[in-house]
């Protein structure tokens, strides 16, 4: 038998079938092309002359498929086929709250490659869908996965359905191949408010990536016609739940789907790759890393997708009321992909509930005599339920104590990092032990309940906790249906092969269990896939430890919901149970306190930032870390001791929003440890480069009856790219929102613009400060800038080194003497900054 894996290796390398001669998808081309642009080409950081190297090519293969196209049309006259290209550039700026913070960004300059295929009428072009990908790569990455491999995608879908003989599409399709994600979604912005096909645009495919293995995920969907047409697809792969988490914030990520909804009002598809996200903007994101067979997955089912949707049968003409709130259940479980409305769970769920309360209450017989003065079938589930209760809390509890004696006591956090699954076994026998204690101690306060009770307890919690959060308007309501269904199944055959008053069949249990244990071993798998790389990246202040010990309490729970029961069948062996998985959580401790959370394949994250004080003429050494491993401190003060001068000590350093030496990657900032070389470094890494980097008050007047200030604020940056500027004011308008806070406070402003473009502007109407004096500069305003010397990006600009100066020597210095004085277990951000301070 061969795997998928397989069959995907023997098809790679066919671009055209061999049986029916038609066009087919190449993995082998797409990674080619992501390759070319990741490691070709190299890191494509808006504003780089890389990016604009990108640029330059994806126009080129544009290029060529619409000649290929425009051949075809001539050589089959009767084919209705029509491919449009445009190369769209433009400046622009909007509004990018982010990680609860407010953010501008503009940009000057910046291109989108967008390619039409329609049958060539006008009524096929009204109504179209947009699939997206970016071209740009962030600061410390080649972006093979992020999102190279997605343009190779695009470019493959694209081949095969103007090669594929008889096809013409009822309605437009719109590649869109943009060229600024990384720099906060400016790409997606410029299509969105400034093409002119953008207003036919009905649905959106966002294709992303966030690591290199496993299956393409949809995270996001937000029309049942949508759903419906992914579950078309050849290989279906997603969950309501995954939905509801990235819905609700608690990942720090963000995709070009947003500017999509915020400015075209549509509907759409959130597809990405997210197995193995340790590499995930890291520099280890090359094809080289990238699973076989995931490029494949993904571009099959993208292609599909295209072609219903350009189809007669797309439901894309009705898609024009705009976006609204999902109200549609997904789930892929057994091969099969399920899709109901909120309005059909709400009946579903319901209908589960009473039929549960009438099982119940059918099924009950009076408990022996020595549990009768447990009372009647209200009572007994009321304590079963107690028990329900108390053994969850005891599971979280025993998997926390476990995570606070790891990091408080032994301080070996994170240990479990570098295999997702590992926590599994430190944190889940503690789950248990607590479970099993909880179990004990319950039979204490509410005394012993009878196992069918315990049955039926569960029963009813968890078909009430389905309805309950299904009224809420929370899809993944669906998980506690998925387990109670079997729950009532197999309490109802119960009823059939087990005489009245006996104990639960264990054909019983194993009926009930399958169920809950499938479908809670999926979601821990998806869960801890996606949540133990992100512990890297969340910084060193969030409690890693206790985040990954509760979702395996959690999510134990779901997948083992009968574990109490059948400890009240046997209460003998509760005490043996709490023995045996104690040694076993004494046993993980040990084996955990000596393994090291990180290696080669699973690098600690650093960012390091030389920094050029153009104002005061100092340079400085900025060390940070993005999680709560022990260890961080000794590496920078032996960082200190080796690139700084003798008896120079770190200095921690407080990040806030006033912190403005860390501007560039603001607000993200936030979610690092910041440590900072405060005294002179090494002679031979003082010289400085010559910046002209200005920021300055242009058209400055000031109305005095009114008690404002008008001016342009000019940022000159040649050289320097990805700009930031801070400040504190009282802003009236501005033309980078209609909304300005209604007060004095703190404004950041990024920037975002193509190679060679190095100046932009910005005009004010400020409030004058109540006591400022103008003749004493009391009306200037204080404004933080910093930027990235587009040469100094190590080893992003390795093949230019010797025009990023000294900086670019002490960051090549730095990354070599991680490797071979701490080990290659290091992802660094090795930037050389230039900033300083205006009075403007």
């Amino acid at each position: 038998m061969y795997s998928l894996a397989d069959a995907y290796c023997r098809l790679a390398y066919r671009r055209v079938n061999p049986l029916t001669s038609l066009p087919q998808l190449s993995e082998h081309q797409i990674l080619a092309h992501a390759k070319y642009l990741s490691e070709d080409i190299g890191y494509r950081t808006v504003g780089t002359r890389e990016h604009a190297l990108g640029d330059a090519w994806m126009v080129e293969q544009a290029g060529i498929l619409q000649k290929q196209c425009e051949e075809i049309v001539k050589t089959s006259p009767g084919r209705k086929l029509q491919c449009e290209t445009w190369r769209q550039e433009g400046s622009g700026s909007h509004r990018f709250d982010i990680l609860n913070k407010r953010l501008y960004k503009t940009y000057r300059g910046l291109s989108n490659i967008i390619v039409r295929v329609s049958d060539g009428s006008e009524a096929s072009k009204e109504h179209a869908v947009l699939v997206n990908s970016h071209l740009d790569s962030t600061l410390p990455s080649p972006g093979a996965a992020d999102d190279a491999i997605s343009v190779g995608i695009m470019l493959e879908c694209l081949r095969v359905l103007i090669h594929t003989p008889d096809w013409e599409p009822t309605y437009a399709i719109i590649f869109l191949f943009n060229n600024a994600e990384e720099s906060l979604q400016d790409g997606s912005h410029l299509y969105s408010t400034q093409h002119h096909t953008a207003p036919s645009v009905r649905a959106v495919i966002n294709l992303e990536a966030a690591g290199t293995t496993g299956p393409e995920l949809l995270f996001q969907a937000t029309s049942e016609q949508m759903i419906q047409a992914y579950s078309r697809v050849p290989r279906p792969h997603g969950t309501i739940i995954a939905n509801d988490v990235f819905s609700s914030g608690v990942i720090m990520s963000d995709t070009d789907f947003r500017q999509f909804e915020l400015y075209l009002n549509v509907t759409g598809l959130d597809m990405a790759v997210i197995g193995n996200s340790y590499l995930y903007h890291t520099r280890l994101d090359l094809v080289e890393n990238i699973e076989a067979g995931v490029a494949q997955h993904m571009a099959e089912n993208a292609l599909a997708l295209l072609q219903y949707l350009s189809s007669s049968e797309s439901p894309i003409p009705t898609l024009t009321a705009g976006y609204t709130r999902p109200t549609t259940v997904f789930f892929y479980a057994y091969h099969y992909f399920f899709i109901y409305s909120f309005a059909t769970a709400k009946i579903m769920y319901s209908l589960l509930l009473v039929a549960s309360v009438v099982l119940v209450r059918a099924t009950w017989v009076q408990p022996a005599p020595a549990l009768r003065k447990a009372g009647g079938v209200v009572s007994q589930n009321l304590r079963g339920l107690s028990a329900h209760l108390l053994g969850f809390v005891g599971a979280l509890v025993g998997a926390n104590v476990v995570a606070f004696l790891m990091t408080g006591v032994l301080n070996k956090s994170m240990s479990w990092f570098s295999v997702e699954l590992s926590c599994v076994l430190l944190y889940g026998p503690a789950a248990v032990t607590g479970e099993s204690q909880c179990a004990l101690v319950s039979q204490l306060l509410v005394g012993r309940v009878h196992e069918q009770s315990m049955f039926t307890s569960l029963l009813l919690f968890h078909s009430v906790a389905a309805c309950v959060i299904q009224f809420a308007g929370i899809g993944s309501a669906a998980i506690f249906f998925i387990t109670s269904l079997p729950l009532f199944i197999a309490l109802a055959v119960n009823s059939f092969v087990s005489t009245s008053g006996d104990d639960i069949s264990l054909w019983t249990y194993a009926l009930g269990q399958f169920v809950p244990l499938s479908a809670g071993s999926q979601t821990i798998f998806t869960t801890l896939d996606v949540f133990v790389p992100l512990t890297g990246r969340m910084g060193a202040e969030a409690p890693a430890d206790h985040i990954i010990a509760s979702i395996v309490a959690f999510c134990g729970a779901i997948s083992f919901p009968l574990l109490l029961p059948f400890i009240h069948r046997f209460p003998r062996i509760t005490t043996r149970a709490i023995l045996v998985s104690s040694v076993a959580t004494a046993v993980a401790m040990a084996a955990f306190s000596m393994r090291e959370p990180f290696d080669r394949m699973h690098p600690k994250r650093l960012f390091v930032l030389h920094m050029e004080n153009i104002t005061s003429s100092e340079q400085h050494l900025h060390i940070a870390a993005a999680d709560g491993a022990p260890g961080f401190d000794a590496l920078a003060q032996d960082i200190a001791k080796e690139f700084s001068l003798p008896g120079v000590v770190p200095t921690s350093i407080v990040m806030d929003d006033w912190n403005g030496d860390w501007d560039t990657i603001y607000p993200l900032s936030h979610f690092i440890t910041p440590y900072k070389l405060d005294l002179p470094l090494k002679p031979e890494y003082q010289d400085a480069l010559n910046h002209d980097f200005s920021v300055t008050a242009v058209n400055d007047t000031i109305d005095t009856v009114a008690g404002t200030r008008s001016f342009t604020l000019v940022v000159r940056h040649p050289g320097i790219i990805w700009t930031a500027v801070a400040f504190d004011a009282h802003v009236v308008s501005w033309p980078l929102d209609n909304n300005p806070p209604d007060e004095y406070a703190r404004h950041h402003i990024k920037e975002g613009s193509f190679y060679g473009y190095d100046v932009w502007s910005v005009d004010f109407v400020v409030k004058l400060q109540p006591g400022a004096d103008a003749a004493d500069n009391g009306h200037k305003i204080k404004v933080n800038f910093v930027g990235v010397h587009e040469k100094a990006m190590w080893p992003g600009k390795e093949s230019e080194k010797s025009d990023g100066g000294r900086a670019m020597n002490l960051l090549e210095d730095l990354d070599a003497w991680l490797k071979t004085e701490k080990g290659d277990v290091f992802d660094v951000m090795l930037l050389g900054c230039v900033g300083g301070v205006a009075l403007v």
